[in-house]
């Protein structure tokens, strides 16, 4: 399957379908910003002391706000040195104001000349960097308010407009800058959920095709070379082990999480072998992870006991089956069988595999275990678990 590489910006970011609209909206804020600094400036002309000047400010907002849309429009020329020069820029026509503007305009309250028009620089920083980028260029912008101040000979003493001014970047800057970063975690979780799921689909895709071809063959060699004996033999215990290695691979075999649900049937698989044959429905047994842990569990030592009692050349088959009446799990070896009072001497003697491993874990469960056995003929633990199995809440773990 071929994957294509996302376009990333200039400092390696991956660029998504968020990066443009953002980037769309700040441009249209800009333009919007632009037009009512023109309606303001038309307004307030003729209380300038100088009018012309307020006019090339006007200009030159014009001119940098075409600019600054053709050029955070493409994701490679949005660098430092380009949000430096949109502050500069910002910063230049806000204090202007000091040369445009009388000083008793300013005490009064008028606004400055390009108005809301700043406020686009603080949006363009915090959507590049986040809150703290998007804060620091607030804290820009009210310092130049404040030197404005100082230019025009009013102090520190500007009117509570132009500190509410002050307060509302900053606030967009925060506000903004969060809003994005969350945004862009939330993007690249969708987008790594989006791998994840066309990943699965190839993977399953695969394991159709791997089950259906080489799987098989191989399935096939493993039988034969136990049939024929001698090297071909050997070759079927190699044959095997590969067969095993590429099931737990395309299977995608994985331990039970520490809540939710999981599927007994891929934590039952991880045990099979060239000596443990799994066998479980084509359908999943979803099962709460608490529970689907401790079968596996009781699973595991059943087969240990299997390995340690009857030889590494022991064979043994895990069964699972999912019915109305609950789940049954079997485990069956052709060992040499347990004999008469074996197990319940064991007990007695606090070698408490079968007794605590199995037994303990199932009756937790709700379940039941019966174990069958005669000497010379295997051994069969048959553990039955309840229907409601599938509402168990959990139970605390096992040494």
């Amino acid at each position: 399957m071929t994957r294509v590489p996302p376009m990333t910006t200039t400092d390696g970011r991956a660029v998504g379908g968020l990066e443009p609209a953002l980037w769309r909206a700040v441009a249209v804020y800009r333009w919007l910003a632009l037009a009512y600094a023109a309606v303001m400036i038309s307004v307030n002309a003729g209380k300038y002391a100088h009018p012309l000047g307020g006019w090339a400010a006007l200009g030159a907002m014009t001119v940098w706000t075409a600019v600054a849309t053709v050029l955070f429009a493409d994701p490679r020329r949005r660098t430092p040195a380009a949000l430096a020069a949109d502050m500069a820029v910002a910063l230049g026509c806000l204090l202007a104001t000091a040369y445009v503007e009388t000083p008793e305009g300013l005490a009064e309250g008028r606004p400055t000349l390009p108005v809301s028009w700043v406020a686009a620089t603080v949006l363009a920083w915090a959507v590049r960097g986040g809150r703290r980028v998007g804060l620091a260029a607030a804290a820009l912008i009210a310092a130049g308010n404040v030197a404005l101040h100082l230019l025009a000979g009013n102090g520190l003493s500007f009117g509570r407009s132009m500190f509410n001014g002050i307060v509302l970047l900053f606030l967009a800057g925060l506000v903004v800058g969060h809003v994005v970063r969350l945004a862009r975690d939330a993007e690249a979780r969708l987008s790594r959920a989006v791998e994840l799921e066309a990943a699965t689909r190839e993977r399953e895709r695969l394991a159709r095709g791997i089950h259906d071809s080489v799987l098989q063959v191989l399935a096939m060699v493993r039988r034969r070379g136990a049939e024929l004996g001698g090297e071909a033999a050997e070759l079927g215990r190699l044959a095997g082990e590969q067969e095993t290695a590429l099931r737990a691979l395309i299977g995608g075999d994985a331990p039970a999480p520490a809540s939710g649900t999981a599927d007994l049937r891929a934590l039952l698989a991880a045990h099979g072998s060239t000596t443990v044959t799994v066998a479980t429905p084509a359908t999943p047994v979803t099962l709460p992870a608490p529970a689907a842990r401790e079968i596996d569990a009781a699973v595991a030592a059943a087969l240990d006991n299997v390995a340690r009692h009857c030889g590494p050349d022991a064979r043994a088959w895990v069964l699972l089956e999912d019915g109305p009446d609950g789940v049954v799990v079997s485990v069956r070896d052709d060992g040499p069988g347990i004999a008469p009072g074996r197990l319940a001497a064991a007990e007695s003697a606090g070698r408490l595999g079968v007794a605590q491993s199995v037994r303990g874990r199932v009756r937790d469960l709700g379940g039941t275990v019966e174990i069958v056995s005669a000497p010379g003929a295997g051994t069969e633990i048959e553990m039955v678990l309840p229907a409601d199995i599938k509402d168990f809440p959990g139970v605390p773990p096992r040494p």
